[in-house]
């Protein structure tokens, strides 16, 4: 600072006591910057940095920033990136927040049970990232929170993520219960992509993934109605009911048509529902339905389960009448 005030002051020596006295403010007095905020420094020289400061009312007057920066260069260069500034900062913290302090860390929140092209989509409108977004594969990605800086590559964030998912899942293949009829971790990849479709509900995870075992072990249908609405909208998400139709038609992903697993993920599942599918819940349930609440009435018979359905129907109908008055 003592550079900065000598060499201003041989500046402004015809200006007398009162110049150094302005240049001192200058330097050290608050800035107009009414809260913290962050602002994107892009590459360029001094003046364009002290413009765009400027522009975002960090400077008072853009005329003292190159002075001030060519006086304390030794103190290092000026770097591009997002940086927080403080509220009211002096010149002298100005420059020293884009010579040393650290970027902003944006966060990218990847939401558990999107499909691909879901994810493709969030990732490609997230502020700040460059490039085009890489194609994937359906549950290649692990749903996470990834951090960034502004200007890093969206094939990086893809990376990061594959290899979150490809990390998790090998993981967890072993510490699997003992005697789960999955040959993989892939086939744990598609169950697990079922489950996360199938409830939101975390203590549910366990219990749903239960009765799909259960249903593996006995050569039965899944008879899911997430890998339904997959074929119905050929990958993508339906945006409307279930029908008749849809539960009939010949299609590889409908386990209302197939036994066994589908030939896929249809979305990509969360930590919690790759554990709960290696983890399972230990259950005689073989059925569940939707109970109103939010979750899942879970039933060992048949019986059982189609008192479940009724109701449940008997639920949906009050609520279409509801709805209708």
């Amino acid at each position: 600072m003592r550079k900065f005030l000598l060499a201003l002051l041989a500046l402004l020596i015809l200006a007398g006591a009162g110049g150094a006295w302005w240049a001192r403010g200058q330097y050290l007095d608050p800035g107009p910057l009414a809260e913290a905020t962050p602002i994107v420094i892009a590459r360029g020289g001094t003046e364009q940095i002290g413009q765009t400061l400027a522009a975002r009312g960090v400077l008072a007057d853009v005329r003292v920033f190159p002075i001030a920066v060519w006086l304390t260069r030794e103190e290092g260069p000026l770097r591009a990136g997002e940086y927080l500034f403080p509220a009211h900062a002096s010149l002298r913290e100005v420059l020293s927040v884009l010579r040393t302090a650290r970027p902003v860390q944006r966060r990218l929140t990847i939401p558990e049970g999107l499909t691909a092209r879901q994810m493709a989509v969030l990732i490609g409108q997230a502020e700040g990232l460059t490039g085009d977004t890489p194609a994937f594969g359906e549950g290649e990605l692990l749903p996470e929170t990834y951090a960034y800086q502004w200007g890093d590559n969206r094939a990086a964030i893809v990376r990061r993520a594959g290899a979150a998912m490809r990390e998790a899942l090998d993981r967890l293949w072993k510490e699997r219960a003992e005697g789960l009829p999955l040959a993989s971790p892939r086939e744990a990849l598609v169950l697990a992509s079922i489950v996360e479709r199938e409830t939101g509900q975390a203590a549910e995870r366990a219990h749903v993934a239960g009765v799909f075992i259960n249903r593996l072990r006995r050569g039965m249908m899944l008879q899911s109605d997430p890998t339904v609405a997959y074929a119905a909208a050929d990958g993508g998400v339906l945006d409307r009911p279930i029908s008749r139709a849809d539960l009939d038609r010949d299609h590889p992903f409908n386990t209302y048509r197939i036994r066994g697993l589908p030939p896929g993920p249809i979305a990509s599942p969360g930590l919690e529902a790759l554990r709960a599918t290696l983890q399972p819940m230990a259950t005689e349930d073989l059925y569940f339905v939707a109970d109103g609440t939010g979750g899942h009435a879970f039933a060992r018979t048949l019986e059982e389960h189609n008192r479940n359905v009724a109701r449940w129907r008997a639920i949906e109908r009050q609520r279409s009448q509801s709805a209708t008055q």
